[in-house]
C-alpha cells in the first residue's frame, strides 16, 4: 500500500499530521511541486524563493536519514500528482493545509478530482493552533478585533496536540525527480550574501533558533521592541515555512508552567496569536489582499510619487531609523517588528503611497513574506483592516528612534555614514551644528540625504486625507 504526502509550506518531519498520516502505510512517496502560477498575484518573492531551495535542501536531507528521497515535480498541482498516482498505484494522497484564498480554490479542485478516482484523500491543519472556523464571537461570527479573538483561542489552549516524527519510510517505486537546482529558486546574479550570513533555513535551523529563544524568552517583554537588541525569536521564516509547528513553539514556551500576565512568555504567546489573528482574518476576509477591509478607505486620496517610493525602497528617507530599516532589510530579507510598523507608517501616512505598494515590497524582500501577516500589518498600520491602529497614529521616526534605539546602535550599524554622530543627533541629523556634522564626517546631502518630507507637515497632510473620507476622532 502506498501514499503520497504532498508538502508545500510544511518543510518538517516533526508534528507534521500529512507526513505522520502517510507513515502507516507500507510506502510512503514524498513530493513537492513547484506551481508559482497557481498562486496568482502572491506567488513567492525572490527572497522567499531563495529560502524555500535551502529549506527543501534541508528536508531531503531529512528524508534520507529516514529511508526515502524527495521527488520534486514542476507544473499544475493536479497533473504531478495524478501522474505519481499512476506511476506508483497509490490509493492515498495527504497535505496539510494552507489558506491563502488562490491555493484554497486550487485544493478544493485537486481533493475532488483524487476523490473521484476512488483515493483516500485527507487533509490536516499543519499551520496553525486552530483553524479559522474553529474560532468566532458567541454570534459564530469572525473576529474583527484582536484581544477577544485571543482570549477565545486561550480557551481552546487545552486541545493543542502534536504528532512526533516518524523513526523510518520506505519507498519502493522509481520515479524520476527534477534537481532543486533545475527549479531556478536561487537568483542568477547572486545577491544573497547579507542573507546567508544572517540565517540558516531548514530544520536544524529552525530548531536552533527555538533553543536559543528559550533561552532568552524571559525578558522579551522588556526587550522585545528593542531593534539595537537581539531580543525576539527570529522564528518568522521558519514558521512560514513550516520548519517548524507553531504548536511545538507554543508547548517550548509553556513548558514549564501557563506563563504569569505580562510575563515574557505570556507576551511572546499574544506574538503567536496575532499569527491566528492574520490567517483568522484571510480566511474569512480573503479579498483583503488587495482591498481595505474598511470600505471607507477605497476612497482614501493616496498618492503616486516614484521618486519618494524609490528613496524609501533603498533606505535614503533622510530618517536614520526608518533608513536603517529598509537597509536591514535589503540587506538580510528580515527587518524588526517594532520597525516594520515605523517605516510602514512613513510610506502611508507621511508620503500617502497606497499600503499595497509596501506590501507588494515587503512580499519580495521578506524571507518571512507571509501573505496573512503581510496582508495584516500593513492594513493594520494604514488603519484600513481589523483592529487598527488608531487613525491618530502616526508614528514619529525621530521619536521612536530616541525610545527604542537610544544609543543609535541600529543606526550606526545599518547607516553606517551617520556612525560618528553623537547619540544627541543620530536620529535627527539635519538639526546638529555644522562643527559636529564636520567632526563626524557627515556632509548632508552629499553623504546622507536630507529628509525627503518634513514629518510635521506630512503628518497634518495624513490627518486631512483622512477627513476627507470621513474619519474623524468622534469616529474612533
Amino acid at each position: 500500500m502506498t501514499a503520497i504526502v504532498w508538502f508545500r509550506l510544511d518543510l518538517r518531519l516533526d508534528d507534521n499530521p500529512a507526513l505522520a498520516a502517510a507513515a502507516a502505510y507500507e510506502d510512503v512517496v514524498p513530493i513537492f511541486i513547484w506551481s508559482p502560477e497557481e498562486e496568482g498575484t502572491w506567488a513567492p518573492g525572490a527572497a522567499s524563493r531563495w529560502w524555500l531551495h535551502q529549506s527543501l535542501v534541508s528536508l531531503d536531507q531529512h528524508l534520507k536519514k529516514l529511508g526515502i528521497s524527495l521527488i520534486v515535480r514542476r507544473g499544475k498541482a493536479l497533473e504531478e500528482l495524478l501522474e505519481v498516482v499512476k506511476e506508483t498505484g497509490a490509493q492515498a494522497v495527504f497535505w496539510n493545509r494552507r489558506y491563502e484564498p488562490a491555493i484554497i480554490e486550487r485544493d478544493k479542485t485537486v481533493k475532488s478530482a483524487l476523490l473521484e478516482l476512488g483515493l483516500r484523500v485527507e487533509t490536516f491543519n499543519g499551520s496553525l493552533l486552530y483553524e479559522p472556523w474553529e474560532v468566532s464571537t458567541t454570534s459564530g461570527q469572525p473576529f474583527q478585533v484582536f484581544t477577544p479573538f485571543w482570549k477565545a483561542c486561550l480557551k481552546l489552549r487545552d486541545t493543542v496536540t502534536t504528532v512526533e516524527a516518524p523513526k523510518m519510510l520506505s519507498n519502493r517505486h522509481k520515479l524520476c525527480s527534477l534537481s532543486l537546482k533545475e527549479l531556478n529558486l536561487e537568483p542568477t546574479i547572486d545577491w544573497t550574501e547579507g542573507i546567508r550570513s544572517s540565517w540558516t533555513p531548514g530544520i536544524d535551523g529552525a530548531v536552533a533558533r527555538l533553543r536559543a529563544f528559550i533561552n532568552k524568552v524571559a525578558s522579551y517583554a522588556l526587550d522585545r521592541d528593542r531593534p539595537d537588541l537581539d531580543a525576539t525569536s527570529s522564528l518568522s521564516p521558519h514558521l512560514h515555512f513550516g520548519e517548524i509547528s507553531v504548536r511545538r513553539v507554543f508547548q517550548a514556551v509553556t513548558a514549564t508552567d501557563w506563563p504569569r500576565k505580562g510575563s515574557g512568555q505570556e507576551v511572546y504567546l499574544k506574538e503567536l496569536g496575532w499569527r491566528e489573528f492574520a490567517y483568522h482574518l484571510l480566511y474569512h476576509f480573503p479579498y483583503t489582499i488587495h482591498r481595505p477591509l474598511r470600505q471607507e478607505f477605497e476612497s482614501f486620496p493616496w498618492k503616486q510619487n516614484a521618486v519618494l517610493f524609490k528613496a524609501w525602497c533603498r533606505g535614503k528617507t533622510g530618517y536614520p531609523l526608518v533608513d536603517a530599516g529598509m537597509r536591514q532589510l535589503w540587506r538580510t530579507g528580515w527587518m524588526h517588528n517594532r520597525v516594520r510598523m515605523i517605516v510602514a507608517s512613513f510610506l502611508v501616512k507621511d508620503l500617502l503611497i497606497g499600503w499595497q505598494e509596501g506590501a507588494k515590497w515587503f512580499w519580495d524582500t521578506l524571507v518571512d513574506a507571509d501573505l496573512a501577516s503581510n496582508t495584516l500589518g500593513w492594513q493594520w498600520t494604514a488603519g484600513c483592516g481589523a483592529d487598527a491602529a488608531p487613525y491618530f497614529r502616526i508614528f514619529n521616526p525621530i521619536l521612536q528612534g530616541e525610545k527604542f534605539d537610544p544609543e543609535g546602535k541600529y543606526v550606526r550599524r545599518w547607516v553606517p555614514e551617520l556612525a560618528r554622530l553623537p547619540n544627541e543627533f543620530i536620529h535627527r541629523p539635519w538639526e546638529a551644528p555644522a562643527e559636529v556634522l564636520a567632526a563626524a564626517s557627515v556632509k548632508l546631502g552629499h553623504d546622507y540625504p536630507y529628509p525627503i518630507v518634513d514629518h510635521f507637515a506630512a503628518r497634518e497632510r495624513a490627518l486631512a486625507a483622512l477627513a476627507e473620507i470621513g474619519i474623524s476622532a468622534r469616529q474612533r
